[in-house]
């Protein structure tokens, strides 16, 4: 008789133990990458900072622009782990534009709000061409013109 209450013991136990594994297994699992400066770091940056100080305030982004030193990318996701799927939650971005001089001229924030970026905060909004394509300045030309101004007389 003690021989089965302790079968019967172990095997309770080992039931309890699978089950509480099973429900620890299926807890999702958060996970950090990349980095994003602090709000008050970036509030210690001024318009018309030079490249030397942004490092010196926030440090070097892992992240530049392609074609050009024109921009630093700051970018920080945040991902769900939950049995086998995994998907991005959180997203944000902090892009540092530069001038011709290598001075900063924007500042902006911006987040993943149902998987679309959306612009979380600015300091700066250039009113120029920058980063305007060609067929967008074509296009946005149209009806600007008078056939006076393209004909010459």
């Amino acid at each position: 008789m003690a021989l089965a209450a302790r079968k019967l013991a172990l095997l309770r136990n080992t039931v309890a133990g699978l089950a509480l594994i099973s429900v620890v297994a299926c807890a999702p699992i958060y996970r950090n990458h990349g980095y994003v400066p602090m709000d008050q770091d970036l509030a210690s940056i001024q318009i018309g900072a030079t490249r030397d100080q942004v490092a010196e305030a926030v440090g070097r982004p892992a992240t530049t622009a392609l074609l050009n030193e024109n921009g630093w990318y700051y970018i920080q996701s945040r991902f769900r782990t939950f049995g086998l799927s995994r998907k991005e939650v959180d997203r944000e971005v902090v892009a540092i534009s530069f001038d011709g001089q290598g001075r900063v001229s924007n500042v902006e924030r911006f987040g993943l709000e149902q998987g679309r970026i959306v612009p979380l905060s600015r300091r700066v909004t250039n009113s120029g061409i920058e980063g305007s394509t060609f067929l967008r300045q074509l296009f946005g030309s149209v009806g600007r013109m008078r056939a006076d101004q393209v004909i010459d007389d």
